[in-house]
């Protein structure tokens, strides 16, 4: 497969990596995007992962919490500029109401809800189709999560594009610091028991890789292996990691919610746009890699 410029400034963007390294790993993966990104990340470590995280397509995540009922949104849309619309905010602010106060099976379900706004209506799907016209450009319900388990409920909020919703039992303010934390640090979940398994094979696929180019005997290389799970279990796990507000600097959040006396049942954490890849023009590689197969024509 022919390896593009795009395609290596692509993978340069997600992972920080010189050019030429991104286009031998490109060149390796024989041009299959997760692949190389996964190559690059046993040769440079994790500098390659780094910013494979950023997210490029834009919307806001609203919520609405009353009492222990709540709901927490994340509302798509085109460019920024649509992010500060009024009308777009009051949108995604409604929506998390009626998410909270109806708890809807599905996005469909929660657009067929009552809901009039800007001359539009009977249904929050119809306001969303009269704004797509009237500001003209594209937006859309991506995920949502209602919250009525009887828990008591704590939101973060970081700008628009970043929302926790934490359930808990306890102290308020060390909820919501920990809402705060949780925005901060993204932990992939509460504690170490609870990290997905995929995720934990990856890493572990990783680190294994990283250690047989060690040359060391096996055993060793075993507890290498091991040691790396064991500590990637301990960053990405939220009752694992320092809390961000320690004093010391290495409190644990699940240290920190005991000293208060605060247990911590569950959270949502919502980053606009995570997983939506977005298409960018990059006219400057296009015409590169036009002029590349014109002389090789």
């Amino acid at each position: 497969m022919a390896i593009t410029a795009s395609m290596v400034a692509e993978l340069r963007a997600k992972t920080d990596a010189p050019m030429m390294e991104c286009k031998k790993a490109l060149t390796e993966a024989d041009g299959d995007m997760a692949k190389a990104e996964e190559l690059l990340r046993v040769k440079l470590g994790t500098k390659a992962g780094k910013a494979a995280s950023r997210v490029t397509a834009e919307g806001v995540v609203a919520s609405f919490i009353n009492g222990t009922t709540g709901g927490l949104i994340e509302v798509n849309c085109e460019t920024d500029f649509v992010t500060k619309n009024d009308s777009f905010l009051a949108l995604a602010n409604a929506a998390a109401k009626l998410v909270a106060e109806h708890n809807p099976a599905s996005v469909e379900a929660l657009g067929a809800l009552a809901y009039e706004q800007d001359s539009f209506g009977p249904t929050l799907e119809d306001v969303r189709k009269g704004l797509i016209g009237k500001i003209g450009e594209n937006m859309s319900f991506r995920r949502f999560k209602q919250y009525s388990a009887g828990a008591q409920l704590a939101s973060y909020l970081h700008g628009t594009r970043i929302g926790v919703v934490v359930e808990f039992d306890g102290n308020e303010t060390a909820a919501k610091d920990t809402a705060m934390h949780i925005a901060a640090m993204k932990p992939v979940a509460l504690s170490s028991a609870d990290v997905p398994a995929d995720l934990i094979a990856k890493e572990r696929s990783v680190a294994e890789a990283k250690a047989a180019e060690s040359g060391k005997p096996a055993d060793i290389v075993a507890k290498m292996v091991e040691g790396s799970v064991q500590k990637y279990l301990k960053e990405v796990s939220l009752l694992d990691q320092v809390f961000v507000k320690a004093a010391d600097g290495k409190q644990t959040v699940g240290q920190y919610l005991k000293s208060t006396n605060t247990t911590v049942k569950g959270f949502t954490l919502y980053v606009v746009g995570e997983g939506i890849e977005k298409k960018v023009d990059d006219f400057a590689a296009e015409v590169a890699a036009q002029v590349a197969a014109a002389k090789g024509a």
